[in-house]
């Protein structure tokens, strides 16, 4: 594999995980203010908006066979 394919697999790798993380903060996030019953705040819904982005990029990936359905299951019990 060619300096410029591993370095971009890299970079690819590293911003899968960081949307996966994200996508676990926002759920991490929401479930807290769904505690204390703030559903219908400001912050609930730009949380659910970047949650829902988080998802779609995961759900490309899937698409494509960068990722299994082992982590589409996992998303699937937050919505």
């Amino acid at each position: 594999m060619r300096t410029d394919d591993q370095a971009r697999l890299a970079a690819f790798e590293k911003m899968l995980a960081d949307v996966q993380a994200n996508y676990a903060e926002l759920v991490a996030r929401m479930d807290r203010l769904k505690a204390e019953k703030k559903e219908k705040s400001a912050t609930f819904r730009q949380y659910w908006s970047n949650k829902m982005t988080c998802q779609y990029m995961l759900s490309m990936y899937r698409q494509y066979g960068l990722i299994d359905n082992a982590a589409q299951e996992n998303e699937e019990n937050h919505l």
